[in-house]
């Protein structure tokens, strides 16, 4: 690791010094230098978030409280934002300065940007990445994405801040991030969508979500290798126990080593899925409700169950169906108001599901190979 302690050295230039962001990035009369990312984050420990805000002080940052968070330090070029969750978010044009001539040398005490390929050199490495996003949404799809990266596709993604997407907390920044990425990565994804209607259908055909999961993932990945045949391996964030998605990857004829790993959007390859997967769920959703002529909210909490209570009351129950997932107990909770059969609750669902009985399914129409699109 000697090469991180030159790297730091390096470093050791104050930032808060005269004239020294943005000095000396070696540019060239002939080629500009390539643009630097002005988003980064970083998980601290608490006790380098408290040197972090004291170093800020003595600084001259302006020390600002934050909503949902520990404080907010504004700079000249730099906005530093540390949260309860002890993510902090560096963002502003000098943000790269920031992190490279400060944020390292001091706090962290080790470098890391420009040095992820050599801190985790198999994330370079040429594989595939898959997630979803809608799963734990009454309203609207579910989405799966999967993307392939590669030694060049990698640093690029890097470059567009690509991250874990529960991490990006603007919706209309996910949705930007995921029209990047499609670009990033030369069309070397896959998206998989099943729209609430075909998604209650396959539902109540497998008659479990995690193999409905593993069905959508295994999908996402056959297409993805229909592309990019040499895929060599893949990565999916874990949802279910490792037999699951095997027995789905069989039925494809899939021989592509996948692992499967908690916490997985770590990846950049799954990073990006997460990113994709994000962005085309708010799409559908957002224009199932101006089909429905209203807002679909996210998630499944009190307003989600006020705005399905709404629903039922100006269109009916039946028109409520086409826009969610019946499985939900909020579907019972909204729409029994009005009469229609309960199915019963799920042990193991938790407190948003319920099982698929023969009262809230739907006669399929399809077998498994049905999807709303297969997006690639």
């Amino acid at each position: 690791m000697h090469f991180l302690l030159r790297r730091l050295l390096c470093r050791s230039k104050d930032f808060f010094s005269p004239g020294s962001a943005s000095v000396g990035r070696g540019s060239s009369p002939i080629a500009p230098p390539t643009p630097r990312p002005s988003t980064f984050s970083f998980s601290l420990l608490p006790v380098q978030i408290e040197a972090l805000r004291e170093r800020l002080r003595q600084k001259g940052f302006e020390m600002r409280a934050l909503e949902h968070g520990l404080f907010e330090g504004r700079g000249p070029s730099v906005i530093v934002r540390a949260y309860r969750s002890r993510k902090v978010l560096i963002q502003g044009s000098g943000a790269a300065d920031f992190v490279e001539m400060f944020l390292e040398p001091e706090i962290l005490r080790e470098a890391r940007m420009g040095y992820e390929e050599a801190l985790d050199p198999a994330e370079c490495l040429p594989h595939a990445g898959s997630d979803e996003c809608g799963k734990g949404d009454f309203f609207g799809p579910l989405i799966v994405a999967a993307t392939y990266v590669d030694p060049e596709i990698a640093p690029v993604l890097r470059q567009l801040g690509v991250r874990d997407s529960k991490e990006v907390k603007s919706d209309l920044r996910a949705i930007r991030l995921s029209e990047e990425i499609r670009k990033a990565v030369r069309g070397l994804y896959s998206v998989v969508v099943l729209g609430p209607a075909k998604y209650n259908e396959l539902y109540c055909r497998f008659g479990n979500l995690n193999r409905l999961l593993a069905w959508a993932h295994a999908t996402a990945l056959a297409e993805l290798l229909r592309k990019i045949p040499s895929c060599p391996r893949a990565l999916v964030d874990q949802f279910a126990k490792t037999p699951v998605l095997e027995r789905a990857l069989e039925r494809q004829g899939l021989s592509l080593p996948v692992e499967q790993r908690p916490r997985a959007e770590s990846d950049i390859a799954v990073a990006a899925a997460s990113l994709l997967a994000r962005g085309e769920f708010l799409r559908r959703l957002a224009l199932l409700g101006k089909e429905a002529g209203m807002t679909l909210p996210k998630g499944a909490s009190s307003p989600v169950l006020k705005a399905a209570r709404e629903m039922v009351r100006r269109q009916g129950s039946e028109r409520l169906r086409t826009l969610v997932k019946v499985h939900f107990r909020t579907f019972a909770q909204a729409a029994g108001e009005v009469g229609l059969p309960l199915s019963q609750p799920e042990v193991a669902g938790g407190s948003t599901a319920t099982s698929a009985t023969p009262s809230s399914c739907a006669p399929p129409s399809r077998g498994y190979d049905g999807v709303d699109e297969v997006k690639t």
